[in-house]
């Protein structure tokens, strides 16, 4: 008998394969725990297999949400080592850009290579990818390596967002996302500082290497422990691969790319339009988007944009509001400690933890919304109530002086980051309890994949708008003879400014003001914006997901058992079925059978 793997029927036995009567099929000399031991379903696995799945994926996201964080603080150092600081901002970028490209791709590669598969396959491209950046000698490899890990990297929330669906009920999964996001909050605030202490005890390429025991350990930990099976069918090697979307995945990163590059050439670089870096990616930009929704809708056979998600209702408003949450989220994270750094004039390090106050409310923030779901089996009044917090933050924000006292520069962030940790945890959960479980995968993915062009969109749009203002302010005010290059080199590096004379400095600092001003207003419009769409989301009791009993229903009509209740409603009888078989009685079990979506 070949080996099961979480891709097999969710309950078969050896009769069963044959097509033996399961009930009147001969005993084997082995115990019924063991014959079970690969082929139990998700709710049926042991408390410690349970927790050390969680260990492993809990692991891997952390160690993610590390890397996500930890370039900006060695930026200054790997420049110099590289001489090539025109070319740092790519190291964020890069990465940003293949986990939107790549992260809806697993929720297709959970479902064709097994929950199990697909989470190695994240792992291991985000360890490569950190290993190469401790490993590269020059800056175009380092962007090359950051691109490798954001590959695995957007995997790793996704795939561990449809095991913990897997292993938990609907009212359970909020409160353990909500764990899950405390590692993840965890990752991102920590990054900075720990990029910082590393870099300068043991240099930037430290920081990068160390993390390789750790990748090591969380790759093992999954790999041995999740072999639940689930009811998607088996697959070839072949069949895996003629089902990826390349074509997709192609069009939407160069689409991404080519706009990227156009809000660099045009706001970065303040390049007119008549100049062929600015007309032709923006015109790229535009012809491959149209590309990627074509290929999307009339030639992939499995798209990693779901067109059928595009046409109902909840998925679209939910990826709708990961978009502009996203958008508010980047577009302060990345340019809040630049407030403390340049305006008031503080120790990167000191700027840097301006940021943990929001790690901890974040990571607070997914507990108590997932405590809150839990308890109530509701979401709509958290996220009402809640989710106005992230524009009272983001306005709070705006309104910082130079003169601000601690509170206001040190609490005005806890709102937006509590706020966005509550609604991105209740909007996961809307868009699963309004889901049939053979869709769960791929409504995943479909949420992740605008949550990741929105973190793109935050960063690319605020430093356009960022840049774009600071330019306008610093023409207002230096008006000397060396005045062109000295606004681009104020642009370019804000260490510059340190070095000025004082009025030039008073000069710089009052636009780096007026310019990250602009920014926090556009984060506040974005969450904003994101509050409005969540409002016609409906409610739902969380025991009686529609999803769930329309699915039953059918499948019911069909004369077939359901493979995806099965684990929930068969738990019970699976351990009466034992304890029957402990007593001397005969365990019966009932064969599952069913395909991916």
């Amino acid at each position: 008998m070949s080996e099961s793997s979480e891709r097999d029927p969710l309950l078969k036995t050896p009769a069963a394969q044959h097509g033996d009567d399961v009930e009147s099929a001969p005993s084997t000399n082995l115990p019924l725990d063991t014959n079970l031991k690969e082929q139990l379903g998700p709710l049926e696995i042991s408390a410690s297999n349970r927790r050390w799945i969680l260990a492993g994926i809990w692991l891997a996201t952390f160690l993610g949400s590390l890397n996500l964080s930890l370039v900006p603080t060695m930026m200054p150092s790997i420049s110099s080592d590289f001489q090539k600081f025109n070319q740092a901002s790519w190291l964020g970028t890069a990465y940003l850009l293949a986990t939107c490209t790549f992260t809806p791709l697993y929720g297709r590669l959970c479902n064709v290579m097994g929950r199990r598969n697909a989470n190695a396959t994240a792992i291991l491209f985000t360890a490569l990818g950190t290993i190469g950046c401790g490993l590269s000698r020059n800056m175009e490899s380092l962007i090359f390596a950051r691109f490798i890990a954001g590959i695995g990297a957007g995997g790793l929330l996704t795939t561990s967002s449809i095991i913990v669906s897997d292993m938990y009920t609907l009212r359970d999964r909020g409160f353990t996302q909500g764990l899950a996001s405390c590692f993840n909050g965890l990752g991102f605030g920590l990054g900075g500082p720990f990029g910082g202490v590393v870099t300068d005890l043991l240099g930037w390429r430290a920081a990068f290497l160390i993390q390789t025991p750790l990748w090591l350990a969380a790759f093992l930990i999954t790999f041995y422990n999740i072999r639940y099976v689930t009811p998607e069918k088996s697959k070839s090697t072949t069949e895996v691969l003629k089902r990826i979307d390349y074509l997709g995945s192609l069009t939407l990163l160069i689409s991404v790319g080519s706009l990227l590059a156009f809000l660099s050439a045009r706001y970065n670089e303040s390049l007119p339009w008549p100049e062929h870096q600015v007309i032709v990616p923006f015109i790229l930009a535009i012809v491959f988007f149209v590309a990627f929704l074509g290929v999307e809708i009339y030639v992939a056979p499995e798209p990693v944009m779901a067109p059928a998600m595009l046409r109902q209702k909840i998925p679209l408003l939910v990826s709708a509001s990961n978009f502009f949450v996203s958008m508010c989220s980047f577009s302060v994270t990345y340019f809040f400690p630049m407030w403390f750094q340049v305006v008031t004039m503080e120790s990167a390090a000191t700027a840097g933890l301006h940021l943990m106050p929001n790690s901890v409310s974040m990571s607070t923030g997914a507990v108590f919304a997932g405590w809150m779901m839990q308890r109530t089996g509701r979401y709509k009044k958290i996220n009402l109530i809640f989710g106005i917090f992230p524009f009272v933050g983001a306005v709070l924000i705006s309104l910082m002086r130079e003169e601000s006292g601690p509170i206001q520069s040190w609490l005005s962030i806890i709102p937006l980051g509590f706020g966005n940790a509550v609604v991105l945890q209740t909007m996961l959960i809307a868009l699963l309890a309004h889901m049939p479980e053979s869709q769960m995968a791929v409504a995943t993915g479909f949420g992740q994949l605008f949550r990741g062009i929105g973190q793109v969109a935050g960063v690319a749009i605020s430093s356009a708008i960022f840049q774009s203002r600071l330019d306008t302010e610093l023409r207002k005010r230096i008006h000397t003879p060396d005045a062109e290059d000295l606004i681009l080199k104020i642009r370019r590096s804000s260490e510059f400014v340190r070095t000025l004379l004082p009025e030039q400095q008073r000069d710089a600092r009052d636009s780096y003001a007026i310019a990250l001003k602009m920014v926090y207003i556009f984060a506040a419009c974005s969450t904003f914006f994101a509050y409005c769409v969540r409002l016609p989301i409906p409610d739902q009791d969380l025991d009686k997901a529609p999803g769930r009993q329309r699915q039953s229903a059918d499948l019911g009509r069909e004369g077939q058992v359901d493979p995806t209740t099965t684990a929930a409603g068969s738990s019970s009888a699976l351990s009466a079925d034992l304890e029957s078989d402990q007593h001397g009685g005969s365990a019966r079990v009932v064969p599952c059978r069913g395909e991916a979506d």
